[in-house]
């Protein structure tokens, strides 16, 4: 599968719907990036997710663009980038707010651990 150790950006509601309905089926972690192209912080943690994608492959990652799917990032309450949600089986488990490496790979190593446990 392509997907396996990427960050997968939706462009498209159409994509992004599709995503949480894969995520709730397999009951994998999603950790879902809520960026933007012109905040700078967001552009420092890219490579980060990107590295942690590889790495974590019973993980899926997702990047939302907030100024491309603008509805989403409403829907999610989203109020600063870049936000990271943790969901699982479709429900927001936690919730990393700026570009806190430390924090990402802290929060991400509890939640994979679970699901990795289940």
């Amino acid at each position: 599968m392509a997907e396996e150790g990427q960050v997968i950006a939706c462009h498209t509601v159409e994509a992004w719907t599709e995503q949480l309905e894969k995520g709730q089926q397999s009951k994998k972690l999603i950790v879902v990036d809520f960026t933007a192209s012109w905040c700078g912080p967001c552009r420092f943690i890219s490579p980060v997710l990107a590295e942690l994608a590889k790495k974590l492959p019973h993980v899926t990652f997702l990047k939302v663009d907030v100024d491309e799917l603008r509805t989403v990032a409403e829907d999610w309450a989203v109020e600063a980038m870049p936000t990271f949600m943790f969901l699982k089986e479709g429900k927001i488990i936690d919730k990393v707010v700026g570009a806190k490496k430390e924090e990402l790979q802290q929060t991400i190593a509890k939640h994979a651990t679970e699901v990795a446990a289940a």
